[in-house]
């Protein structure tokens, strides 16, 4: 039986949560009985980018979008007492999930947010119910010349050559890489690139944005783990690419399909920001019931699957705040259970028992 979701279950709500010391801002709607979506941002916006996603996806699942350290409305601590790496940003948003009782959930991975949902599924496998990739890499064929700058970084971390990234970080670059593909500059919000441009500016972000670039090379050396999990555990996979990324390159997406041999993968004629100028498109297809036509058979069938893990239906309202709760009974297969076995060691939170400077 279908119930029909409240109106202010429907719209976005804005959060601030405590995580270990640690402020973070999520964006959140839908039912905290529907299916849990983690949806990660990437560089250099926010959970912003989702502001035209979340409430096209509410009616049928628990979304839940937060800010990463360092970005956003989230805290950003010094660098002095808060390591910013791709590690240490995947384990706070481990903890995140934890203190927001996402026991279960699918990933939606854009850009930055790739290598961190990974890691958190690489660590966590028994978790993911789907991964959703936007232009989300975890192949080197995927990066395009637009990264050998920050390739030239990696190999040689001099004054000289971070001083070159910093064109990456003013208005002008965060403007091109919301407009460069794209066929209808009129349908790209100013607001997106205009916020993210603000809070670049803000004193000390550019150094913070400077070591991510040079951590970014911790990702690919990474990709091979990220693809034995692919292989070894098979998560249903929905790639939706804006072929024309400057970033990524779409053989990125097509490689999924090796290693993951279901896997779905769908171009739309844009660029990075694929959201912003298809966002009811992309939408459609996760959800998997609208515009049927345009939505593979497979992965409807996976998206309906996954609704009907939550038995109960949304309830008239929704009183819960990041707090513990028992976690959902999951049903044990062979491939869980030689999960802990054949994956190679965790970096992520609990794993690598680092913790947040404070």
């Amino acid at each position: 039986m279908e119930f029909p979701l409240p109106d202010k279950l429907r719209k976005t709500r804005h959060r601030f949560v405590d995580v270990d010391g640690l402020k973070i801002f999520y964006r959140e709607a839908g039912a905290d009985t529907s299916p849990a979506l983690l949806l990660l941002h990437g560089f250099p916006t926010s959970s912003h980018m989702f502001r035209d996603l979340i409430p096209a996806l509410a009616d049928d699942y628990h979304v839940v979008a937060p800010d990463l350290p360092g970005f956003g409305f989230s805290e950003a601590p010094d660098r002095a007492r808060f390591r910013y790496t791709f590690d240490h940003l995947a384990e706070v948003i481990d903890r995140f999930t934890k203190v927001a009782g996402l026991t279960r959930h699918a990933v939606y991975v854009f850009d930055y947010g790739a290598p961190v949902g990974f890691r958190l599924a690489t660590c966590h496998p028994e978790r993911i119910t789907a991964i959703i990739s936007p232009n989300g890499n975890a192949y080197e064929e995927g990066l395009s010349e637009g990264w050998n700058p920050i390739q030239r970084y990696w190999k040689e971390p001099t004054a000289a050559n971070r001083a070159a990234l910093r064109n990456f970080l003013t208005p002008e670059a965060t403007r091109w890489q919301y407009m460069h593909g794209v066929q209808d500059e009129s349908l790209v919000a100013p607001e997106s690139y205009t916020l993210d441009s603000a809070l670049l500016a803000r004193p000390g972000n550019d150094e913070i944005q400077l070591d991510l670039f040079l951590d970014y090379a911790s990702n690919v050396a990474l990709y091979p783990t990220f693809q034995k999990y692919f292989r070894t555990h098979r998560p249903p996979l929905l790639a939706v690419w804006g072929k024309d990324d400057p970033f990524f390159l779409p053989s990125g997406a097509e490689a999924f399909k090796r290693d993951i041999s279901g896997a779905i993968v769908r171009f739309f004629d844009t660029g990075h920001f694929a959201l912003e100028t298809h966002a009811a498109e992309i939408a459609a297809v996760i959800r998997g019931s609208s515009h049927p036509e345009s939505v593979p058979i497979n992965w409807r069938t996976v998206m309906r699957a996954i609704l009907l893990e939550s038995s109960e239906g949304p309830t008239a309202s929704c009183t819960r705040r990041f707090q513990t709760r028992s976690p959902r009974p999951v049903m044990s297969s062979s491939r869980s259970r030689r999960s802990a076995s054949t994956m190679p060691k965790c970096t992520c939170a609990g794993a690598s028992g680092l913790k947040p400077r404070r």
